[in-house]
């Protein structure tokens, strides 16, 4: 079971994780969504396409763009289709 943690909560627990670039991608339906808040953030990558952003807020702390998504992959990256992954501090522990 890979878990992510940021400022003591748990955001994501999942034993269906991907792995890629040596990030846990987690099912969207995994996250604990009251903890995350769109972000205007965009970044493209090579191989996966454009990434948006999620800004991660507990307990009136931001962590801004510490959670990223493909919302349509490119062909080599289907595999992380529906699922976000965690930067900026955000604790990723177990996973495959």
């Amino acid at each position: 079971m890979a878990t992510a943690t940021w400022n003591g909560v748990v955001l994501a627990a999942s034993d269906q994780t991907v792995l890629v670039e040596g990030n846990q991608y987690f099912p969207i339906e995994s996250i604990q969504c009251e903890y995350f808040r769109p972000s205007e953030q965009h970044t493209t990558c090579p191989w996966k396409g454009v990434a948006s952003y999620y800004d991660i807020v507990v307990n009136d702390q931001v962590n801004k763009d510490a959670a990223w998504y493909y919302p349509d992959p490119k062909e080599a990256a289907k595999q992380i289709k529906g699922h976000i992954a965690f930067w900026h501090g955000v604790k990723v522990m177990g996973g495959k």
